[in-house]
Parts: structure tokens; C-alpha cells; sequence
């Protein structure tokens, strides 16, 4: 070979190395990586499931009425996961681990995240207000803090849209409802920073901000920035504004059978709901927090701390989370509930305990899992349980 040729050669491989140690190659095999820890995290052999837990999920369902899936993981190990029950009763659509369920109010959490990651990437400040973006929103002060915390003392969009919103078979998008605030102008609930009042308009207004900040659809934010780092292949934002047909097959249904929840136009506004997802991706997304690949432990613990007064002095709210603060024992966790879904998702930071139960039966299941947090060894997560000086009593 001659000594031209042979340069030819080595500068192909010089090349070569340089392109698979580029960022690009890197930022690949992370991902690669990354999903194979996903799919160990996911390994489950129902042969070895909790038998307690089982008992326990078994006679929720048969007793209870629980309808939706569940999953239970302690330190890394998911302990239980099942499906009880039907996606669409009307089609006799059984619901298998992978049906995903519109969060309700659970997804609040997750739009607190997307809106922490652009604090942390210096995009966006706590301090800023609404009119920051939206400089004709009539409600002057309001701070992310007090959108991301409840106390903001707006009104509540879904209650005053009834009257407001012209055609109720054409689908409200969150500008939609940016402009109906802006123009209608309701009345307040209270003076910024006043106190705790929870409201869906907080959040709905949070994921109006992501979108103009971003200059991309909250749906599209929330993929490239929450879901896909943190493995949810199987989680979406579903907008009835965007969607005309939701893609899951999960039908809401309130309280009996024949009741199935028909979406409307409030199913258009999102960030305050409207994400839809399964007990695995919600599982995985507490492992994406816990490792500090979505934002850093310094936002987690501002999101984690309690800004309202406490009830029974122990439940408070701090950033998209619900905050249970019993001795020596800080557990953040959500509720939700809407047309025909309710869901809770619960995270005891000190024992590492993640539940996840979904349900498109809006039943009162939920408010009986006293038994299965004693299996876990956990505080039992229920206010009425406690008195006003947070002593356990029933």
C-alpha cells in the first residue's frame, strides 16, 4: 500500500472514532443503555407475587368494586402488579398491564416537573408571573410559586366555561381558555399568595406557559422532556382538542356500568389532566426521579417542601405535589379524579414504596387501602385518620 493510501485509510479511521465518541453516538448509547435498565426494572414474575398484597387486591375488587390496575415496588423490585376488570364494559373490553388511563389530576405532578426542568434550564423563574406571557391576563402578581402551589386565588376555568364557552361540541384548547379568563374575567377566589385553595386553573395556566416559553404544544414538551427520558413509551398527552377519538381503549365510567363517560370540550385544556398512562410508566417515572435524570435533587426537595398549612398537621401541598409529613417519614403523593377515572399515586421517599392504582370505575375503592399500606409498613395515607394534632384514631 502506498503511503498516500495508507493516510487515506487511517484518516477513515481517525473519523470513524471521532464520530462514535461524538455527542450524538454518546447521547445514543445512554438511551440504549437506559432502556435495558428500564426492561430489568420492569421484570416481574407473577408466580412470586406478594401474597398479601394479592389477598388484599383480590378482595378490593371483589368487595370494593376496584376496577383498573394496580402495581406496588419497594426499592427498585416491583412487588405486585395486576389488571382487574374492564377497559370498555359496553365492548367487554378486558384491561391487560399495559391499558393506559387518563391520570386525572395525577398529572399535575408531571406538569410541575416540566415546568421545574425550565426553572432548573434557566427558561423560566419562580418569581415570574402570568403576565410575564400573557400580558393582558387581568389577574396582575400571580407567580409560577403560587400557580405551582395553589395560591393563586384564581377561579376555576372547568366551573365558569359552563356559561362561557359558546359551543359545547367544539373542543376548548388550553389558548382557548387562556382567552376566556382574559376576556370574561371572573372573579377571583382570593388575593395571590392569600392562602391554599386547589384549583384546576393552576395548572391548566402552568402548561399555557410551557407552550409559550417552549413555542412547542405542551403534548409535544412533555414527550421530548419528561416521558422519553424518563422511559414512558406509553404515556401521552391526549387533548380532545387534538384528538377527536382518545387512542386508549380505556373507557371512563361513573360509579355503575351502564354510566360511560363521554369526553367533551373541558377534556381540551391540559397540564391540570389529560395525561393519559399505565402503572409501569408511572413506576418508571419514580425510578427517573429518584436517579435525577429529569430534574436535580435541589428542585425535587423545593417541590417536596409543604407551602400551605398543614391539615391535621400532617397534609399540605408543596410544588404539584400533595405532601404527607408524619415523624421521620415524608411521603408525596396525588389523587385524581375526572369523567369516570380516578387514580392515586403514592411515593414514601424514605422506604422507597411506590404504588400506582388506576381505575376508570369512579367508585370509592381508593378511600379503603388502610390494609394494604400496614402490608407495606407504611404510615396509612388517609386525613380522616388522623386528629387535629395528627395522632392516628381510626
Amino acid at each position: 500500500m502506498s503511503i498516500k493510501n495508507l493516510l487515506f485509510v487511517l484518516g477513515l479511521g481517525t473519523f470513524a472514532m471521532v464520530s462514535c465518541s461524538s455527542p450524538e453516538a454518546k447521547q445514543k448509547e445512554i438511551k440504549i443503555d437506559q432502556a435495558k435498565k428500564d426492561s430489568v426494572a420492569l421484570i416481574y414474575d407473577s408466580t412470586k407475587a406478594d401474597k398479601q398484597i394479592d389477598a388484599f387486591m383480590q378482595n378490593l375488587h371483589k368487595k370494593s368494586a376496584f376496577n383498573g390496575n394496580v402495581l406496588v415496588a419497594k426499592k427498585g423490585k416491583i412487588l405486585y402488579q395486576n389488571s382487574f376488570g374492564w377497559a370498555d364494559y359496553l365492548l367487554k373490553d378486558s384491561l391487560n398491564i399495559n391499558s393506559q388511563f387518563e391520570l386525572a389530576s395525577a398529572s399535575k405532578p408531571i406538569t410541575a416537573l416540566g415546568v421545574m426542568k425550565l426553572v432548573q434550564e434557566g427558561k423560566l423563574k419562580m418569581e415570574n408571573t402570568v403576565n410575564d406571557f400573557y400580558p393582558d391576563f387581568p389577574y396582575p402578581g400571580i407567580t409560577i410559586a403560587q400557580l405551582l402551589s395553589h395560591r393563586s386565588g384564581l377561579p376555576n376555568y372547568v366551573y365558569f366555561s359552563e356559561e362561557a364557552w359558546p359551543d359545547r361540541k367544539k373542543p376548548m384548547s388550553n389558548q382557548d381558555a387562556m382567552s376566556l379568563l382574559i376576556e370574561k374575567h371572573p372573579n377571583r377566589y382570593g388575593a395571590p399568595d392569600g392562602r391554599f385553595h386547589y384549583n384546576n386553573s393552576n395548572f391548566m395556566v402552568l402548561a399555557s406557559i410551557i407552550e409559550k416559553v417552549t413555542g412547542k404544544d405542551f403534548a409535544v414538551y412533555m414527550k421530548e422532556n419528561i416521558f422519553d427520558p424518563a422511559g414512558m413509551k406509553h404515556t401521552a398527552v391526549y387533548s380532545t382538542a387534538v384528538y377527536e377519538k382518545t387512542p386508549s381503549n380505556v373507557m371512563g365510567h361513573d360509579k355503575v356500568w351502564r354510566r360511560s363517560v363521554v369526553r367533551n370540550y373541558l377534556d381540551g385544556p391540559v397540564g391540570d389532566k389529560g395525561i393519559y398512562s399505565t402503572v409501569q410508566d408511572m413506576y418508571l417515572l419514580d425510578r427517573a426521579i429518584n436517579e435525577g435524570r429529569l430534574v436535580n435533587k435541589t428542585m425535587l426537595d423545593s417541590m417536596y417542601m409543604p407551602r400551605s398549612d398543614a391539615k391535621r398537621s400532617l397534609f399540605s401541598y408543596g410544588y404539584g405535589w400533595r405532601t404527607f409529613s408524619p415523624p421521620e417519614n415524608p411521603i408525596v403523593y396525588h389523587t385524581g379524579w375526572w369523567h369516570g377515572f380516578k387514580s392515586l399515586y403514592v411515593r414514601d421517599l424514605k422506604n422507597d414504596v411506590t404504588i400506582v392504582l388506576l381505575t376508570n370505575m369512579a367508585n370509592g375503592s381508593l378511600n379503603h387501602l388502610d390494609d394494604l399500606y400496614k402490608i407495606l409498613e407504611m404510615p396509612i395515607l388517609r386525613q380522616n385518620a388522623y386528629n387535629s394534632s395528627g395522632e392516628l384514631v381510626n
